[in-house]
């Protein structure tokens, strides 16, 4: 009978030892990561945190004085593509902040002010020192929207992500009292639309603007081409705003009726308002009130797109949008500017129809 060629294991006596880290994940460096984190968060939290980094659970102590009937308003989301632009740069301290900013107007259109964020950072191979930068930016928004953040979840997974690469979640959870709820229920036809400008793409529209700048013209973060308005980096990596600051105080005000309010995110104007008008109305949109900033006339020209794609795809310059009484919106835009935003603008009305967004 002929030999039996086929390979066999090496029996466990003769295998080299192996061990957690020589898979991949590597445990020293993720309790260097929580170290760090530990103490950046530790800087956002208020007396209602009644837990520590570590726990297997955040605590948070509301407070519910002055409310009669407390709503908990909760979102998620992610950073989306704009990650790759933070690996091809090597900055990551920004997209922890645009992630923060992004789940507070989730959450803000509803009327709810932030109690407390969560995150998720999944990773190939943890860097303590990127996990750091990324938290950093986290932490800084957490404070300028006086929210706490108050846990998370650090995770390495060799195989799953690239080195070098990161996928970021966040969780929000905010508190609004049910009579104060804006939900869009009251909005009718003759009410204004303002807009507030935003800082550029914010968090969506990555994926087509990727492929213009770097598939289609060849450019790299470091290159500055006639008008963009700065480097690709610095242009695309640009904050996510958040509103809290702006509207926050218009919301408290008991005098002020806001409607109804519309973050600006993936799908653009033509497909986020509709997501707060009534059956029986329609936002008309009128284009010529205001000037998207350069970015977005770059990538337009240079990505030829139409403007109904162009529209649905980017926030074309507007990142949130009020909606109030005919009567109330010379008001708003009194407040508004006031507090420092020269650029909010009536961008239109809401009408009589059903059916998608109006240009004129």
């Amino acid at each position: 009978m002929a030999p039996d060629s086929r390979s066999r294991a090496p029996s466990p006596e003769s295998r080299a030892p192996v061990d957690y880290k020589s898979a991949g994940v590597d445990i020293d460096a993720g309790n260097e990561a929580v170290r760090r984190i530990r103490e950046l968060a530790r800087g956002t939290f208020t007396s209602r945190v009644l837990s520590d980094i570590g726990s297997f659970g955040g605590l948070f102590r509301p407070d519910l004085s002055g409310l009669t009937d407390p709503v908990l308003v909760s979102s998620a989301d992610g950073v989306g593509t704009k990650l790759k632009v933070a690996f091809l740069t090597g900055r990551h301290d920004t997209v922890g902040a645009d992630l923060v900013n992004h789940c507070v107007n989730d959450i803000l259109v509803q009327g709810a002010t932030p109690l407390f964020f969560m995150d998720y950072l999944a990773t190939g191979r943890l860097s303590p020192g990127i996990a750091a930068e990324v938290v950093g930016g986290m932490a800084r928004a957490c404070a300028g929207n006086e929210c706490a953040l108050l846990g998370g979840e650090t995770a390495e997974m060799p195989g799953f992500y690239t080195d070098g690469e990161y996928d970021l979640a966040g969780f929000i959870v905010g508190l609004v009292d049910r009579d104060r709820l804006i939900d869009g229920s009251r909005i009718r036809p003759g009410d204004r639309l303002i807009g507030l400008p935003s800082t550029g793409l914010h968090t969506n529209g990555y994926s087509l603007a990727r492929q213009i700048i770097f598939e289609t013209l060849g450019l790299t973060p470091d290159s500055t081409p006639d008008g963009l308005g700065g480097s690709v980096g610095d242009v695309l990596l640009q904050p996510h705003r958040s509103y809290l600051g702006l509207v926050g105080p218009v919301l408290a005000d008991a005098d002020e009726k806001i409607k109804g309010m519309a973050h600006i995110t993936g799908g653009g104007l033509t497909d986020n308002l509709p997501r707060v008008l009534p059956a029986g109305t329609v936002a008309e949109i009128d284009r010529a009130t205001w000037t998207p900033s350069s970015v977005f006339s770059f990538l337009q020209h240079h990505g030829a797109l139409t403007d109904a794609e162009a529209f649905r795809t980017f926030n074309m310059g507007i990142g949130m949008v009020v909606v109030c009484d005919d009567e109330a919106s010379d008001r708003l835009l009194a407040r508004f500017k006031q507090a420092g935003e020269i650029g909010a603008v009536e961008i239109g009305s809401v009408t009589s129809g059903d059916g998608e967004v109006m240009y004129i």
